[in-house]
This record gives structure tokens, C-alpha cells and sequence, in this order.
């Protein structure tokens, strides 16, 4: 099955139409769908969840917030923040991409609808994922006499085209959307009034040479939530570092369990 036939399958149906929903799918928030993880661990009878422990950790959060006094928690790792200003002015701009020509498919009730876009909001987000060194490192350029043809240039457009084969330009516009339309502090005063509420064990961690979601974030995170422990990832891989210091990451998360064995990441 070839990546296009892929990701119409993957489309959800309107019950109201029978067709699918293409731009109409309701907005999704964290909190919805914090409630659908809920309701699966009901359905799988978990009485308790012992530990929460996340990328982006917006679902941890919200299960802390909402669940603080019933389900959740002798331990959880809460990696990232809230929606701060930064986030939105990147993801507006991913939208913006796949919205202008040359890319208009983005109108049409297509299940390859937006993908040319997609890719280029992909690689737009690239750059706030990857370090400046990094890029230095890993794409850089030996001939100093170069025009066209830029290792950086190839990098971003590959990491795009990758997105396209295998995700849906209409759930990474929904997920956006997700994303832009969280914040813990919502119905519960400031931010910092709903962390105060988390009755959790917590553990922090930032990565020093993330840009999109920077260390102050993560100590603003660990400022107010009682009793939480910060910790920061030394790397210059930026907000992947998430994805390659795994060791570093390893050996926090077992000191925090307090476990004398390898943890399984």
C-alpha cells in the first residue's frame, strides 16, 4: 500500500455525513484528550496509575491537574510545559505554510490535501528542534565556494518529505490546534495556581540547548510544583535532545525512582 492510499484509510468519518471530516473535525484540546486515556484505563480496570512519564508531557500535566485527588500518583515526570507564546508564533507559522501557493490544496476535501504544505511547515519546525551547533556539525558545508545544493537545504527538505509519507496533513493540523489551545491554568486561575494543586511526585527535566521549549520553562514548571526536583540534560541536540541522550535521561529517572537496575526507555 503506497503512502497515499495509507493515510486515506487513516481518516476518520463524521457519523453525521458518512464521509470524512476533512477540515470540520472539532477542535481537540490536551484535556479531551487526557479524558479518553481515562476512560481506556477504566475500561482496562487500572485502579492507580503509579507513574506518568512523557515527551512533551502536556497529557502528564493535564492528568496531574485533572486527576490530582483520585488516580494519579506516586510518581510523575513531567518533561515539558504549557503553551507559551513561542510555541503558537512556530505552529502559526507551520499553518501559514501549507495554506499559500504554491502549495493550494489545502482547501480541498482531499486526503492528500496540504501535504506539499505539510512539508514545508515540517521543515520550518526542524530549525527549532535542532541546535545551531548541531546543524553545524551534522550538515555542514566543506566547499566554501558553493551556490546551490546546501547539506542544510537537503536536510530540511528530507526530514518533510519523511513527515508527508507517513503522517496525515489534517491530524498534524489538529494536533497543532491541540497544542496551541492548552493551558493548565484554564478554569483554575494562572498556571501557577493549577501546579500548586499537583499532589505528584514530580521530576523536571529540560535539555540546556532547547530553544523551543527552554529551560526556564521547565524551572517555571518545577518553581511551582510542590516539592518537584529539576533536572536539565546537558546536549546540543536542542529540543531532540529528548531523543539522543537517552542515557542521560536513563539514569535520572532511576535515581528518581530510587531503582538500582537499568529502566528499560
Amino acid at each position: 500500500m503506497v503512502a497515499t492510499d495509507l493515510r486515506s484509510c487513516l481518516l476518520s468519518i463524521n457519523p453525521l455525513t458518512g464521509n470524512s471530516w476533512f477540515h470540520d473535525f472539532p477542535l481537540v484540546t490536551n484535556r479531551d484528550i487526557v479524558q479518553a486515556f481515562d476512560r481506556l484505563r477504566e475500561n482496562l480496570g487500572i485502579t492507580k496509575v503509579n507513574s506518568l512519564i512523557g515527551v512533551h508531557s502536556v497529557d502528564n500535566r493535564c492528568w496531574s491537574g485533572q486527576y490530582k485527588n483520585r488516580n494519579c500518583s506516586r510518581g510523575s515526570f513531567l518533561l515539558r510545559v504549557m503553551h507559551f507564546i513561542r510555541h503558537g508564533e512556530l505552529r502559526s507559522t507551520n499553518r501559514n505554510a501549507w495554506q499559500l501557493p504554491p502549495t493550494p490544496t489545502w482547501t480541498q476535501k482531499d486526503a492528500r490535501a496540504g501535504s506539499e504544505g505539510m512539508k514545508a511547515a515540517r521543515a520550518i519546525a526542524m530549525v527549532s528542534f535542532r541546535s545551531y551547533e548541531i546543524y553545524n556539525k551534522n550538515q555542514p558545508e566543506v566547499a566554501s565556494e558553493k551556490l546551490e545544493g546546501y547539506r542544510a537545504a537537503s536536510y530540511q527538505k528530507y526530514q518533510g518529505t519523511k513527515l508527508a509519507n507517513r503522517f496525515n496533513a489534517f491530524s498534524y493540523w489538529s494536533l497543532l490546534n491541540a497544542m496551541d489551545s492548552h493551558h493548565v491554568g484554564r478554569g483554575r486561575g494562572t498556571a501557577a495556581d493549577a501546579l500548586a494543586t499537583i499532589k505528584a511526585k514530580t521530576l523536571v527535566i529540560g535539555v540546556s540547548s532547547d530553544i523551543l521549549f527552554p529551560v526556564s520553562e521547565q524551572k517555571f514548571i518545577a518553581d511551582h510544583v510542590p516539592g518537584a526536583q529539576y533536572e536539565v540534560i546537558e546536549s546540543l541536540y536542542g529540543h531532540d535532545g529528548f531523543l539522543v541522550e537517552f542515557e542521560q535521561f536513563r539514569e535520572l529517572i532511576r535515581k528518581f525512582l530510587k531503582v538500582k537496575e537499568n529502566i528499560l526507555l
